[in-house]
């Protein structure tokens, strides 16, 4: 239980919030590691030359006399018309390095004498994001009128967020007035560009468009981002403008090439970061044992869920603004009920009142309004999703928890750093799930310290990404060759046969193609690859609308008898339609979560690449999944345990997308001692420690892919593991994969072998996403199996 202390005025320094946090019930085992990160200066500059007087005078109102380095660097390369991304820590002030030169444009717009004067373009991965941004340009304008009234020109520059949220009477309103639209890809892949005759006047006069959190378009997602950019280019260029790209990332490696994947232009990259920053104190936490035992009697840790829970309620005791980041919807819910239960009883209800949730799925005003709290102080703590691991501004944070690895160092970095944004210093604690992945990390501190953030992948040639975009793009304008079909890639001139064929496009003449239905052809693809209608959550009594659930997760996640969180309270679904898409749910309070448990059969279509280990095989290729829930168990809260199994009806679901997999002899196995019955166990129990291991390789989670393990696979006529990518037609993660396979599966091995148990757990080779129940499972013959393996790794021979 955690130590309910009355509340402290101020929040301790971080080490000595630390302290405090392992000192309370006995928790100092629970520390794996802690890293101190140092404080370093700000280095500044001199703005350059073109940027407009009133622009200078308002930001300077808002008491920034010098821009940082890297905010002048960018601004410089963006006026002299180049592309530029800017690749800086969090709170680096990357939001003001692109607005200079923005406004200042824009501002020179509001001065033509004829016709419309410049606009520009803002997409946000999220609509928390663009109202954020909108926000501080109002704190801009506010600045610009305290300045003087030859700075109050400024507030002449019209911005308007466009957006799902954004009412059908005010759309009008910004595609005719505003000069600066915030909007997001999904609204202009949707609607701006289907309707781009309405939005002439807009994409003529376009002289920046600017990318924000750039990084965040990776995988399946930020493949049909660079699809809706090409997309945007090529509108833009029959309206005469060739607008510069302005983009923002968290710190990733190589920025300047995953910007030019994205976008399909040279972008120059600006990643010496020039701001401060304060110590930050950085620990990786580890959950002890339980005297629970999970399945097949395999020890369980405490969750990171509650660990996360008494660490917050600690914090908000001592008057520690802390933001937790948690994996799941659920897993935010479930964190903020526990603490402000906890705190009510510390504190009273006033303080628990200060605790919240926020995750996507909530209604507009619901989002607006904790986004509100958040930034004026009223909320003191908050359990999250990734939703504001992006730029939203909540200045002010005292500590950041990590409810579970985030996936990539890449989020991490951007997670913990939303602490200390005022210059102060930060505490961030890593929470590690009982994961492989997660234990591997807080065990080896170096794989997160002394390595380099990811690169971001992405796979804009992806036929399953590229066939739809062509569609769309020919009913925006007929295609043409040869430079349509140059500005969308090598895989387009094959792909047009293959829709001309299908019906879907028709040729006139040898060089234009034509979209030939009256649907509209934006509409063939969710470009966030979420797979259909989002589901309704409904409150069955009432038909009150309490949010909505991705098409994709709703089997898993909002099927018959599941328990679903909203706003801190729990719901049992009675029944899940998916013909009307919409799950009806009815108030409850049961003392479990419920986990969904699936089926998969796999089957190889084509093997591109191949290597030889020895007599072993690693392979990537394209294969189709079959994967149907079958079933959930309900789990105790807190404890994990296991209460029960209920059977489910629902339909299959295929997916063809890309996989790595490895192949063993009978023969290797027999010289190695396996025998026959060991195989199932030991495959199965490989293929789940890799899966948990593939994110530290590839930017991705384990939820972004799958797996299925065969002792005679019948395409390979072999024992085969394969590891595939969740999305259709691949998001890259295989692949890389398959380049990394010996690093890879070596600290897959690494992981099994250092981890402390016995049989195996949770924290080495048990899943949670397991549709077996994880049965059958050999820790012992899964490490001679990879070790079998990558004996054969030493002199790999492609084919």
């Amino acid at each position: 239980m955690t130590d309910l202390r009355p509340m402290k005025p101020r929040p301790d320094p971080p080490e000595a919030a630390l302290d405090r946090l392992t000192g309370a019930s006995g928790r100092q085992d629970r520390l794996t590691h802690t890293e101190h990160i140092p404080s370093r200066p700000a280095q500044h500059a001199d703005w350059p030359a073109g940027l407009r007087p009133e622009v200078l005078s308002a930001i300077s109102a808002t008491g920034i006399r010098q821009p940082w380095t890297h905010q002048a660097e960018a601004a410089d390369l963006a006026i002299s018309g180049q592309n530029v991304v800017i690749a800086t820590g969090t709170a680096s002030g990357k939001s003001l390095a692109y607005l200079a030169p923005v406004l200042s444009a824009l501002l020179d717009g509001t001065e033509a004498k004829n016709g419309r004067g410049a606009t520009g373009l803002y997409l946000a991965p999220t609509k928390a994001l663009a109202a954020d941004q909108l926000r501080r340009l109002g704190e801009l304008r506010t600045a610009a009128e305290q300045a003087g009234p030859d700075a109050a020109r400024l507030t002449r520059v019209r911005a308007a967020v466009y957006d799902g949220d954004t009412p059908f009477e005010e759309r009008e309103w910004v595609r005719q007035y505003a000069a600066y639209v915030l909007t997001n890809p999904d609204m202009l892949h949707r609607a701006i560009l289907p309707g781009h005759a309405r939005w002439s006047t807009f994409l003529r006069s376009l002289r920046y468009v600017v990318i924000d959190e750039c990084h965040t378009y990776r995988g399946v997602f930020g493949s049909h981002v660079a699809q809706v950019l090409r997309r945007l280019r090529r509108l833009c260029a029959r309206y005469g403008s060739h607008p510069v790209f302005l983009l923002a990332s968290a710190t990733v490696a190589e920025p300047g090439q995953s910007a030019e994947r994205l976008t399909g232009l040279p972008v120059a990259e600006v990643t010496e970061d020039g701001s401060p920053r304060g110590e930050t104190v950085f620990a990786l936490w580890e959950p002890p044992l339980t005297e629970m035992a999970g399945e097949h009697g395999a020890p369980v840790r405490r969750s990171a869920t509650a660990e996360a829970a008494d660490l917050l309620t600690d914090l908000v005791l001592e008057g520690t603004r802390t933001v937790v980041f948690v994996r799941s919807r659920r897993g935010a819910e479930l964190i903020s009920v526990i603490a402000q239960e906890r705190l009510a009883e510390a504190a009273g209800h006033a303080t628990a009142r200060r605790v919240a949730a926020y995750r996507g799925g909530y209604l507009p005003e619901e989002r607006r309004a904790l986004e509100r709290a958040l930034h004026s102080g009223a909320l003191l703590g908050l359990a999250s999703t990734s939703a504001l691991e992006l730029g939203v501004d909540v200045a002010g944070l005292d500590a950041v928890l990590l409810a579970g690895y985030p996936g990539t160092r890449a989020s991490l970095w951007q997670q913990a750093g939303r602490a200390g944004r005022e210059g102060g210093g930060a505490l961030a604690v890593l929470i590690a799930r009982d994961d492989p992945l997660d234990t591997y990390l807080v065990h080896h501190p170096d794989s997160l310290f002394r390595r380099p953030v990811e690169s971001t992948v992405l796979d804009p040639d992806n036929p399953h990404v590229l066939a739809p975009h062509l569609c769309a793009a020919a009913a925006e304008l007929p295609l043409t060759a040869p430079g349509d079909l140059e500005l969308f890639g090598p895989s387009a001139p094959i792909l047009l046969p293959q829709l001309e064929r299908r019906g879907m496009l028709r040729r006139r003449g040898e060089n234009s193609w034509f979209w030939t239905r009256r649907e509209r052809a934006a509409d063939l693809v969710d470009i966030r690859g979420e797979g259909g209608t989002p589901v309704r959550v409904v409150e069955a009594d009432t038909g009150r609308l309490l949010g909505t659930v991705d098409a994709g997760a709703a089997h898993t996640t909002v099927h018959t008898g599941a328990v679903h969180l909203h706003q801190g309270r729990s719901y049992l679904v009675r029944e899940l339609d998916l013909e009307e898409s919409v799950a009806l749910v009815a108030e409850a309070d049961p003392p479990y979560s419920t986990v969904a448990r699936d089926t998969t059969h796999i089957a190889v279509l084509g093997t591109d690449r191949q290597e030889a280990w020895g007599d072993a095989s690693l392979n990537f290729g394209s294969v189709e999944v079959t994967n149907q829930v079958v079933s959930f168990l309900k789990r105790r809260l807190l404890t994990g345990e296991i209460l029960g199994e209920t059977k489910l009806d629902l339909p299959p679901r295929t997916l063809r997308t890309r996989a790595v997999w490895w192949t063993v002899t009978e023969e290797q196995l027999e010289d190695a001692g396996f025998l026959p019955e060991e195989l199932p166990g030991s495959a199965h129990a490989a293929e789940h420690a890799s899966i948990g291991l593939l994110p530290l390789f590839a930017t991705c989670d384990r939820w972004d892919i799958g797996g299925v393990s065969v002792p005679l696979h019948p395409d390979t006529g072999l024992p085969t593991v394969f590891v595939y990518d969740g999305h259709p037609g691949g998001a890259g993660f295989a692949e890389r994969g398959f380049e990394r396979a010996r690093e890879w599966l070596s600290a897959t091995l690494q992981a099994i072998t250092s981890c402390e148990c016995e049989r195996g757990c949770p924290s080495c080779i048990q899943s949670p996403k397991c549709g077996n129940g994880n049965d059958p499972l050999d820790k012992q013959g899964a490490v001679r199996l990879l070790n079998l393996l990558l004996a054969g790794a030493e002199h790999p021979v492609a084919g």
